[in-house]
Formats: structure tokens, sequence, C-alpha cells
């Protein structure tokens, strides 16, 4: 495991190919202040630039996900908490964009609380691994803030425009279990397994095809702005470019010699 560099509220790791990337503010409940946020982006830019990075794994230090923004760092503030608020926002909502378009999958781990922000940056993985004792909650308006870090975005595409009303306006607390039914998650693991569950699914993604990943990110992302036709078209078209590729070819030929496939993510 090498460092990528040094950073204060994350700890940003390499194992082979795969990016760790986790939020290392345990005293503070893992909750997202200027500096993390600008850490965030620092990591996103990182990880949708090298290469070598093929499958990204975000989790956190302590006992809780992330408990969203830092309010005692916004009343700190005081008649300055716009400008605060507008600058982190800023920074964070970046990270969430690269993270959200970078060409590899984004597994995510969490365990304890995750809220508000907190919340956005865990359903934003492609896949969603959480600890059996996991929470989830929106708490914005509950604060009298409203949602950010793409939740209001992202919440009505995973459970549907009535469910993401009562979420956000009820600040409804969630038990895993609760979030795996309705499809905030994509599975549930004991506390002590999630560790080793989410690195091994970041393991497996990170030997796959990875630019046949980043297309179907993408096909995925714009499935709800485009029509059917226009959809269509963008899947012809990636389709072909990915049958087109070294990893295409390496499929279909493990398929048909019944071997398992060796992606090099490269095409």
């Amino acid at each position: 495991m090498t460092a990528e560099r040094d950073f204060t509220t994350l700890r940003v790791e390499r194992q082979g190919p795969v990016m760790m990337a986790t939020l290392n503010r345990p005293q503070a409940g893992n909750a997202i202040n200027v500096v993390m946020a600008r850490e965030l982006l620092a990591a996103s830019i990182i990880a949708a630039c090298d290469t070598e990075i093929r499958a990204v794994l975000l989790c956190s230090d302590g006992k809780t996900f992330c408990a969203g923004g830092d309010l005692g760092a916004f009343a700190k503030a005081g008649q300055d908490v716009s400008s605060l608020i507008s600058e982190e926002a800023a920074l964070f909502h970046a990270a969430i964009a690269r993270l959200a378009r970078m060409n590899k999958p984004l597994v995510t781990a969490v365990q304890g609380f995750a809220a508000g922000a907190g919340l956005s940056l865990a359903l934003l993985g492609d896949i969603v691994i959480a600890g059996e004792e996991a929470q989830f909650t929106l708490a914005y308006t509950a604060i009298g803030m409203t949602p950010d870090g793409g939740a209001s975005w992202l919440l009505p595409r995973l459970v549907g425009l009535r469910k993401a009303q009562h979420l956000i306006l009820t600040n409804a607390h969630l038990s895993a279990q609760q979030a795996l039914d309705i499809g905030l998650v994509t599975k549930v693991v004991p506390d002590t397994e999630l560790n080793r569950a989410a690195q091994e699914q970041a393991r497996e993604l990170a030997e796959g095809p990875t630019q046949a990943f980043a297309r179907t990110r993408a096909l995925l992302l714009s499935a709800y702005e485009e029509s059917l036709e226009t959809h269509l078209d963008h899947e012809a078209r990636s389709i072909v470019a990915s049958v087109a590729g070294e990893d295409g070819r390496e499929g279909i030929a493990a398929f048909l010699g019944k071997r398992p496939p060796a992606f090099g993510g490269r095409s």
C-alpha cells in the first residue's frame, strides 16, 4: 500500500489498482469542513486522472461514516457563514461531479451514521456496502437547510420522487436493512466484515473491463435526461467502441474459450 500525497483530513492510499480514500476526522464524526472538501476534490482529481487506478474505494475512520457538514465551523464563521458555505459547497460539489463522472467505478463502505452531505457521499457509489448497524438520514430540513452534494438529484433516481420527498422533508432515520429495502444501498454485511467486503468488491471491479465500466457509468448518468432514441444511439456507439477495444476482444475470446477473461482496462 502506498500513499499518494499528504492530506490532513483524508488518507489517500493505493492498493495496486485500487485507490482508497478514507475520511479521517473521526473526532469530529468525519464532518466535512473546507479543508476536507478541498482534499476530496484533490483526491477525486487523482482518481480521475491516474490511469493506473481502476477502481476507487471511499470509506472512513471511526464509528461514523460522515456526519455531514461541520456545523461547529458554520457557527464559528458568524456573519461570514455564507461565504464559508459557498466556498465549501463549490469544492465539495466539484469533487462529487468528478467522482460521479470519472472513468472507473466507485465503491463506498458505510458504518455508523451517514447524515446530510455524508449521505450524499455514501450514495454516490456504484456499489454501496453498509455495515449492519449503519444508519442514514438527510437531516437538512431539521436544521432549516436544504440538501446539497447532489442528494436532491440522486435520491429520486434511486428511490423515486415520493420516497425522496418523505426522506428529505421528515429527516427519517433509516436502518441499514431499511436502506437496502428501498434501494439506497447495494448490500448489508456485518460491521466486522465491512472493510474486507468493500476491499474485495473494489479489487474485483479493478480487475474488470475499466472502459466498459466507464461507458456504462456515463450511460446510466444520462438515462433520465435523454429521449429513448438518443439514448439508443449512445448505447450503440458505446457497445461498438467496447467491442473494438482490447477488453471487448478479450471478453469474447475468453467466453468462447471457456476461460476467465484477463482484462487490461485500457480500451
